[in-house]
């Protein structure tokens, strides 16, 4: 699940902290005072504030843990489906771990990047979001990046490949994401959810073709590409504005948007690969050099060169998707 960046704002008039925290991929700003008209004319952006988008005292509800008796407060505030920021005089990580038990709406007052950054991992899976109380423009920042990178990571495998066939002209999608990618990173796509490639991002560059390290060259409409969350969604409905996930070869997943989604028809292969204990991984890609999966060291190795027995990085689980959501049942792919 995507964590929530959200920055108080003492002061509505101070357009440093508001444009800092909109740059820094803000979910919302809170405010104590009825001041959301004056943020909002700096941009669209959501509150949490008495005449907010999100009633303060109502959606969201601040509580200040002093003892034990404001802590079971928080866990029933927790149980009738409130938003509850934890706010503790001397930052304790105990409370929201004991909190984090009770319920998943569970948000932590932070005073800086670091103490954002150790919310977002407890107990794993971390708490759905902060509240950053700074004025500190470099703090918003940093804590934006952090919260950015608290994607979902996953462990790769590395994979042998079995078979690469021609298979002739095809509907293939290409993903023109907002964000710029670097060697080592792409997108996981597959035949089946439960098997997928790590697809590289076009960051390499030849004497015919300049690189485009926004692109995803993704494969054939019917396969599956990874997004927030642990869902996955068919390539054909990817479009401007859809969020996938982006992985590097270590498996360290961030968030990015999407800007477009090419398809055109373009000559393809199957490419299928088996990892060391025996689960298959399969895919379609386009038949060009400028397409690549990864291998192990985070190289890209180009589709056209790939020969039998080469390793490269994958991604498996059990299979069995119901609209994107995974779902535990009896179920074979071929």
């Amino acid at each position: 699940m995507k964590k929530q960046l959200i920055v108080y704002v003492k002061d509505a008039d101070n357009k440093k902290v508001v444009t800092s925290a909109l740059e820094s991929g803000v979910f919302a700003l809170l405010l104590t005072e009825p001041e959301s008209a004056k943020v909002k004319q700096l941009a669209r952006v959501k509150t949490i504030a008495p005449d907010g988008d999100y009633k303060l005292g109502e959606d969201f509800v601040i509580v200040e843990i002093k003892g034990k008796q404001d802590e079971e407060r928080a866990a029933e505030l927790l149980k009738q489906g409130k938003n509850v920021i934890v706010k503790t005089t001397d930052w304790t990580i105990i409370p929201l771990e004991n909190l984090l038990a009770q319920g998943d709406n569970v948000y932590a007052w932070v005073r800086n990047a670091e103490e954002a950054k150790t919310a977002i991992t407890i107990l794993e899976k971390g708490v759905k979001g902060v509240v950053l109380d700074t004025e500190d423009v470099n703090e918003i920042k940093v804590a934006g990046e952090a919260i950015n990178l608290a994607g979902e990571n996953v462990k790769l495998e590395v994979a042998r490949i079995r078979k690469v066939k021609p298979l002739g002209m095809c509907d293939r999608v290409c993903i023109d994401t907002c964000s710029n990618m670097t060697r080592g990173e792409g997108a996981l796509v597959g035949n089946s959810s439960a098997g997928m490639f790590l697809v590289h991002a076009e960051t390499e560059s030849n004497p015919y073709v300049a690189a485009r390290p926004f692109r995803v060259n993704a494969g054939a409409v019917h396969m599956y590409v990874r997004l927030p969350g642990g869902k996955t969604k068919y390539l054909s409905e990817i479009e401007s504005g859809d969020e996938i996930m982006i992985y590097n070869y270590k498996g360290e997943g961030k968030i990015v948007c999407v800007g477009r989604a090419k398809v055109e028809k373009r000559p393809m292969l199957l490419i299928e690969a088996e990892t060391k204990d025996g689960k298959k991984v399969s895919a379609i890609l386009q038949n060009a050099e400028t397409i690549r999966l990864t291998r192990p060291d985070g190289t890209p190795v180009s589709v056209v060169e790939l020969k039998e027995g080469d390793e490269v990085l994958a991604y498996t689980e059990e299979p069995g998707r119901h609209f994107g959501m995974k779902v535990k049942e009896s179920i074979v792919e071929k």
